[in-house]
């Protein structure tokens, strides 16, 4: 399955990488510093969220494009679409 977004949708999932990005730079800085463990894990989880949104955005939109268009893989039926589907979804759970 290709990802193609609307540009909107790419932008707003490029820019929570790039936060995602930022914070962990921000933890490595952090741990590198000795910083407090409640900071860095709290700067941390901000991350992982940051990762989680945007992975959901990319599955979101890949479900609507399957479901909306009926794009299969080759050999591909709904059943195994949607069992390839919901494993990409658990996978960020």
């Amino acid at each position: 399955m290709e990802l193609a977004m609307a540009a909107e949708e790419l932008k707003t999932v490029v820019n929570r990488l790039r936060r995602a990005q930022g914070q962990i730079a921000g933890v490595i800085k952090m741990i590198e510093e000795g910083r407090d463990c409640e900071d860095v894990v709290t700067q941390l989880a901000a991350a992982s969220r940051a990762l989680d949104k945007a992975g959901f955005a990319i599955i979101a939109t890949g479900l609507q494009r399957c479901l909306g268009d009926g794009e299969l893989a080759a050999g591909e039926d709904r059943e195994q679409m949607r069992a390839r589907l919901e494993k990409l979804f658990l996978s960020l759970a």
